[in-house]
């Protein structure tokens, strides 16, 4: 067989994909570190060894490194929010898979997370912007589940954009406080924050005010507030737009 024929060729192409998967490693040691300004194309190439002239035929320039990390960091999420946004489920449902899902990947890309927030003022101008746009698909996509929620009655109702904020909060987190090879996995702490998310939405019988007694009108404006809180979130998102 030829040294040019397929099995050499795939045996490049993994060769290939093992350095330049090195080189992403080393570039966010180094960006976390000494930050991406700091950083240079020859600081990278000494830490994997090599020459600069040969760095390069694995990677044009750091902003190609950096785009490499947001797009894993932020988009990823975003793409993975607006799949489960869109399945057919009830809100429950998806709140739990989409705060575990959001959840497990900070664990599990805490550092890398770290680095992509400290790095936003550096970011340059298109990737900064796909950045933000990022971040918005997913803000919009936990926004739909919780509203859905409210609708559905599943959910207590509420400010649905500040509750989807809490939720993503919660989430990221994550990435300053869990450390790996600690007492939780990833895995764990990915289904501990479902259920928690899920225990903070909920609409259930314990917050709901028991019917009120006769002598307790406290408790029956309360009952009341609630049930006008839930038609008010309803009417409001649902009417259509005012001709002016």
């Amino acid at each position: 067989m030829s040294a040019t024929g397929p099995a050499a060729q795939g045996r490049a192409s993994t060769r290939r994909e093992l350095v330049e998967s090195q080189i992403y490693e080393q570039a966010t040691r180094l960006f976390a570190e000494r930050g991406f300004a700091g950083t240079s194309l020859q600081d990278i190439a000494d830490a994997m060894g090599m020459t600069r002239p040969a760095l390069y035929y694995y990677v044009r320039n750091k902003d190609e490194l950096l785009a490499r990390l947001v797009t894993e960091i932020t988009e990823g999420p975003a793409d993975m929010v607006e799949e489960i946004a869109a399945q057919d489920l009830d809100a429950t449902a998806k709140i739990r898979r989409l705060v575990r899902h959001l959840a497990a990947r900070q664990a599990g890309h805490a550092a890398r997370f770290r680095l992509v927030i400290r790095s936003e003022s550096e970011l340059p101008g298109d990737l900064a912007h796909a950045h933000e746009v990022a971040k918005r698909r997913v803000l919009d996509g936990v926004v739909r589940v919780v509203d859905q929620g409210v609708r559905s009655g599943e959910f207590r109702p509420g400010d649905v954009r500040t509750t989807a904020l809490a939720l993503i909060g919660m989430c990221n987190w994550i990435a300053w406080w869990f450390h790996p090879g600690g007492a939780r996995t990833v895995d764990e702490v990915a289904e501990h924050m479902a259920d928690m998310a899920v225990a903070l939405v909920a609409q259930t019988a314990d917050r709901r005010p028991a019917s009120p007694r006769p002598d307790d009108p406290a408790a029956a404006v309360a009952l009341l507030r609630q049930d006008l809180d839930y038609l008010e979130h309803v009417l409001g998102t649902s009417s259509p737009p005012s001709k002016d």
